[in-house]
């Protein structure tokens, strides 16, 4: 039986080379790909993959929150982060999210292929570099690196921070949470007084930095 799987990056080009790569493989299906967050966590409700390969950075949503959205509102699914991403508060941040696997863009297509097979066997998968990372923080008991101040916020309220701070318009930003312009503009204000800033510029570099968006 082949293993299901969803590709969300938002980087278009490796689509094609990606899946090219599975079909090879045989034993992998790839049932769709994906450029932003929202799509992954939609598509993972409609199709029900065995595992969600998963980019950080991608618009409209993170790959944190669709991570969270997916393990919440779809049980069953595994995530596979991968990623160019190295940093300690990144790797903790995306298993503390619910990802099962971490792999990072520069390894090789069979160890990405090993870490889908081991995390559908019901176990983890971290590359070597990842595992000493992880390991350093069990034994320090540091959860530092883990910490966001975006932790703080509701998972409603990180959605609109990252639409706002992409430039995405407040009606879209309604239209797409299907909520009022005016329940907008109080996520706003709420997310400015949680964070302490006082601006849109302030607000994107705070995003930028943690990771929620490329821009």
């Amino acid at each position: 039986m082949s293993i299901k799987i969803i590709f969300a990056d938002d980087h278009e080009i490796f689509h094609d080379c990606v899946k090219a790569l599975f079909d090879s493989h045989g034993r992998i299906e790839v049932l769709a790909t994906v450029s932003d967050g929202r799509a992954a966590v939609r598509l993972a409700e409609e199709l029900k993959p065995d595992v969600v390969v998963m980019d950080l950075a991608m618009p409209f949503l993170n790959g944190f929150d669709a991570t969270r959205r997916i393990v919440a509102e779809t049980p069953g699914v595994k995530i596979v982060a991968l990623s160019s991403h190295k940093d300690r508060k990144f790797i903790l941040s995306m298993l503390k999210a619910g990802a099962r696997g971490y792999v990072v863009k520069d390894s090789v297509i069979a160890e990405l292929v090993q870490a889908i097979e081991v995390v559908v066997a019901g176990g983890m998968y971290l590359s070597p570099g990842v595992t000493d990372i992880v390991m350093n923080n069990l034994l320090h008991g540091d959860e530092e690196g883990a910490s966001s101040p975006f932790d703080k916020l509701t998972p409603r309220e990180r959605e609109t921070l990252q639409l706002l701070v992409e430039g995405t318009p407040v009606k879209d930003i309604a239209d797409l949470l299907n909520v009022s312009a005016k329940t907008v503009e109080t996520h706003r204000h709420n997310i400015m007084q949680k964070l302490g800033v006082e601006s849109l510029p302030e607000l994107t570099k705070l995003a930028i930095r943690e990771g929620l968006t490329t821009l």
